[in-house]
């Protein structure tokens, strides 16, 4: 019944979404209270809740002050030369933009910090989608999926998790998926090109539409000799179609507003080195892990928003500036404590995990290893990395063990499904990428989930095929 019920949710759920019938906070909240009605449960329902909630709010705050920090840092002008350096790569082609941004986001996923990575890079290269008029879907996307292969260094938490888990060393289990890495990396820029090649014909089919003369990389060459040379974006050519979807045309929020114009008051030249070493110190201590990352960017959105903007109403200013961006990634934050409470008080994740590993035949037995990387796909897009690795994982590599089948095999095979659980509406860093990019959950889902498939099954037969997770 639970099981039945468990998987009736997750489907209805994502139905809704991906139908755009229902917002992702509405259905984060009102879907599982359903269910859990269904499913018995009491009053107690709204204690699990209150409990998730207070797991999830030092997330929230990380993501609050995140946004306000590198808000801050985008106001007044950090990424500049990072954006305009980036343009004379990339120039006028879409394949180059997006291929970019997938490289722009693997390199910053080095610190482990999804939030940040996806900070960074939506900074960074959405002006220049919306410039260019590239759909800011395929940024979400190709950042999301570079992250997702990214997430199993060591230093990242899934890694970790499974090496704590199972008992082993995080170094014997990481070291030998290098290659799996790699290929998953290769994939994404692969992917990348598929999409830029995409993006590009998408362009000069709209251009032939409206009966304009010139293909599309002239009409890019253009806007890109204006973006370079004035170091700024260029005007939009009125008339001119954006390829934005779920609502991102003409995204203007504080996040991307004018993030290149060399006019905007609030610009700090003379404080540049001053707020560099302020990104620079903050990015080394989220990666030294040395105090709680929501204290860190707490401190230092304080310090930069006193050096930058010293006068109170200042201040208020740039907070409101970025408020739209802020509640709406907060707000799914805690509407996810709902789904998970729901999940973990009507024993329902257990009862769908333990169904899963019950439905895998005898015979299957010396193939737990290739199985376990299976089924972390859909494990852990619906459940935590917590509940995967300290609650299924366990299991399977018990079963897995009668058939000599050791345990880091086992955790190496259980963090392959890592790019589908960063796609995941439970993971809050996916949340604030497409939030600070202005696209529909719905919309990325549809373009992201099916790919984060194909890139955890390449990082499977890689590892497979190196002899690092056993096939039989």
């Amino acid at each position: 019944m639970l099981v039945a019920l468990g998987f009736t949710m997750v489907a209805l759920f994502m139905v809704l979404i991906m139908t755009k019938r229902l917002t992702p906070v509405v259905a984060l909240i009102l879907v599982p209270l359903c269910f859990a009605v269904l499913a018995g449960s009491g009053t107690g329902i709204g204690d699990a809740v209150m409990d998730q909630i207070g797991t999830f709010a030092p997330t929230a705050a990380l993501l609050f002050f995140a946004i306000v920090y590198f808000g801050l840092m985008i106001d007044v002008g950090l990424f500049d030369p990072l954006i305009r350096l980036i343009l004379r790569v990339c120039g006028n082609s879409p394949v180059r933009v997006v291929i970019g941004s997938a490289v722009l986001a693997a390199l910053v996923s080095l610190d482990g910090d999804g939030s940040t990575t996806f900070i960074i890079t939506v900074s960074a290269m959405l002006p220049l989608y919306l410039r260019l008029k590239l759909s800011p879907v395929v940024l979400t996307v190709v950042a999301n999926l570079a992250a997702g292969v990214m997430n199993i260094i060591p230093w990242g938490g899934p890694t970790v998790r499974a090496a704590t888990a199972l008992g082993v060393s995080p170094s014997e289990l990481f070291n030998p998926m290098v290659p799996s890495m790699l290929a998953g990396l290769v994939t994404v820029v692969l992917m990348a090109w598929a999409l830029g090649v995409s993006e590009k014909r998408r362009l000069a089919r709209q251009g032939l539409e409206l009966g304009l003369e010139l293909d599309v990389d002239t009409v890019q060459t253009v806007e890109t000799r204006e973006l370079v040379t004035a170091g700024g974006p260029a005007r939009p050519r009125s008339g001119g179609g954006s390829g934005g979807a779920g609502g991102t045309d003409g995204a203007d929020d504080g996040m991307t507003r004018g993030a290149l114009d060399p006019d905007r008051p609030t610009l700090r030249p003379k404080l540049i080195w001053f707020n560099g070493a302020l990104t620079v110190a903050l990015l080394v201590l989220l990666g030294m892990d040395v105090l709680p990352l929501p204290f860190l960017f707490m401190v230092a959105a304080a310090v930069a928003l006193l050096v930058n903007f010293p006068r109170p109403v200042e201040q208020v200013a740039r907070i409101k500036e970025h408020s739209s961006s802020i509640v709406s990634v907060v707000s799914m934050v805690f509407a996810a404590a709902v789904l998970t409470a729901v999940l973990s008080q009507t024993t329902m994740d257990v009862a769908m995990a333990k169904w899963l590993v019950d439905v895998v035949p005898d015979a299957w037995g010396p193939h737990l290893a290739v199985i376990t990387g299976v089924l972390s796909m859909p494990l852990t897009f619906f459940l935590s990395n917590d509940g995967f690795y300290f609650g299924v994982l366990p299991i399977l590599s018990q079963a897995a063990a009668e058939y000599g089948i050791s345990g880091v095999e086992m955790a190496r095979a259980s963090i392959v499904g890592q790019p589908v659980h960063f796609t995941s509406p439970l993971v809050p860093a996916m949340l604030l990428l497409i939030s600070l990019a202005k696209v529909d959950l719905a919309d990325h889902h549809r373009k992201v989930i099916w790919r984060a498939v194909v890139l955890s099954l390449v990082m499977l037969v890689a590892a497979v095929a190196t002899g690092v997770i056993p096939l039989g």
